[in-house]
């Protein structure tokens, strides 16, 4: 673990917003993480909502925000991005959002050393007050969202975003059964193609002012026919930890 010094220009992160999945069916799938994983119905966003292209269903447990989204309708109405994303790699993660203190500062520290601005700085609001929000991209097709919440000295009250609504749904299996009881995400893992993981992990370092957090390598990670190298990489404070990993050569 490397020592950490002054607190660097980017700003301070606070840990994962929520993900976003993109799906062929979010309804479903949010479905499965209520009745298998305990989560509640947070929020929706779709057709009900204004948004005529995608449906998005918000789902929680704990702290643990998870964002099922699937873009309907005629392919010509279809968003372009999300079925040609779905096309490539199937249900997956494509936005590991942030939850930082100012999203327009990191936004614009990681643009100037060269990371590639998505969606810049924006404020979204509705009737429970404000949020900022910016995308940069990140390895492949996956992007970080930054979320800022506190928005001129007022947090934001809304049930998820601005843009969702409070979800119409209550899942009855919940009500018989234990609780799931999930807290937060602790980090997510970016697996990496061959000799990818370190210039990824620098991305992080340059873009972000993360740190090496942890590394191992196939010495320590590895069984009778697989092993992988990783170096984890976490912000400042160690609120976010994001495992870079790629396969080492084993025995098969």
């Amino acid at each position: 673990m490397e020592a950490k010094t002054n607190r660097p220009e980017i700003g301070k992160f606070f840990g994962f917003d929520h993900v976003i999945f993109w799906v062929g069916n979010a309804k479903q799938a949010a479905s499965y993480y209520t009745t298998r994983f305990g989560f509640e119905y947070l929020a929706y966003q779709g057709l009900e909502t204004g948004c005529r292209t995608v449906a998005s269903h918000a789902v929680k447990n704990g702290k643990i925000i998870f964002v099922f989204a699937t873009t309907y309708g005629p392919y010509e109405n279809k968003d372009k991005e999300m079925a040609e994303h779905l096309t490539k790699h199937g249900d997956g993660v494509k936005d590991m959002a942030l939850s930082v203190e100012d999203a327009k500062q990191i936004h614009d520290v990681a643009v100037s050393r060269g990371a590639k601005s998505v969606s810049a700085p924006k404020k979204l609001t509705d009737e429970f007050g404000s949020v900022v929000v910016a995308t940069i991209q990140t390895y492949g097709d996956t992007v970080h969202t930054l979320v800022q919440r506190v928005v001129d000295g007022q947090e934001y009250k809304g049930a998820f975003l601005p843009g969702y609504k409070e979800h119409y749904l209550k899942d009855p299996v919940n009500q018989v059964l234990p609780p799931t009881n999930l807290d937060v995400i602790d980090h997510i893992v970016g697996n990496q193609p061959d000799h990818e993981m370190t210039p990824t992990a620098e991305w992080y370092e340059k873009m972000l002012n993360f740190h090496r957090f942890w590394s191992i390598d196939d010495k320590m990670m590895h069984t009778d026919y697989s092993a992988l190298n990783s170096i984890v990489m976490a912000d400042f404070d160690e609120n976010v930890k994001l495992p870079i990993n790629e396969p080492a050569p084993g025995k098969k």
